[in-house]
């Protein structure tokens, strides 16, 4: 590589992000990590700064128009034209339908396809300069249907026919773009989810793995392998897929 290419991901503060982030930085791309809030993406950019790998925090609101303008002109500025994208930042307002709020839907909304759609429109100008660029989107095993997630289940659907759509758009600018449907991965925002159940984050974590056929949970490090191929030279006859990383049969 002649020039380092710079990657955003949203949603690298912790977890699935924080994994993609400091991958993507050991594969020799400069990272733009943005959260909620900055302070946030600390310890994702002191991790890949220690690694001797380039790394900018930014606080930005994915869903919010002017924050995504600022956090792309901020990237720019400070490490250069960003040509990969892993959009990932999320949130989870789960509920069955007679008890979700509209706040419930339109948060959850908001962040990951409102999100998603910013995000990509700001990025794809510098893709499309490059005439070389890539778009990781994260959607979930949910998109499948999940009882208490219809928000959920309809955004990361909803992501699933982005990504197809994207990739004809894009791909006559050298673009590619992919979408990762991770299933059961242990990272905390599963923690609230084995506390409402009444049970220790680890024997959830034992009841999932004995449903899923590799017979263990993902971890976010599975997440971060795939989206680490999607980013690279190698898969650039790859685009416009869905690839369900689960452990197992999913679709």
């Amino acid at each position: 590589m002649t020039e380092q290419r710079i990657a955003i991901v949203t949603g690298g503060a912790r977890g699935i992000g924080a994994a993609i982030s400091k991958r993507l930085a050991t594969d020799g791309y400069a990272i733009a990590v943005i959260d909620l809030r900055e302070e946030d993406t600390a310890t994702t950019v002191d991790a890949i700064v220690a690694g001797g790998g380039r790394a900018l925090g930014i606080g930005a609101d994915v869903s919010d128009a002017d924050d995504v303008k600022r956090a792309i002109a901020r990237t720019v500025a400070e490490l250069g034209a960003p040509t990969i994208l892993v959009n990932n930042a999320g949130i989870l307002r789960d509920n069955l339908l007679f008890k979700m709020t509209e706040g419930d839907w339109d948060a959850v909304m908001g962040v990951h396809l409102r999100g998603a759609f910013l995000m990509s429109r700001e990025v794809q100008k510098h893709q499309v300069e490059a005439k070389w660029g890539r778009v990781v989107n994260l959607s979930s095993t949910s998109a499948l249907g999940n009882r208490g997630q219809a928000n959920y289940s309809a955004a990361k659907a909803g992501l699933q026919g982005f990504t197809k759509t994207l990739a004809i758009e894009l791909g006559p600018f050298g673009v590619t773009a992919n979408a990762i449907a991770p299933g059961f991965i242990a990272t905390d925002m599963l923690r609230a989810t084995a506390e409402r159940m009444g049970i220790t984050f680890e024997q959830f974590l034992e009841g999932a793995a004995k449903e899923i056929p590799v017979r263990r949970v993902g971890q976010p490090e599975d997440i971060a392998a795939m989206a680490s191929f999607f980013c690279s030279e190698e898969a650039g006859f790859v685009s416009g897929q869905v690839v369900y990383v689960s452990g197992g049969p999913k679709a």
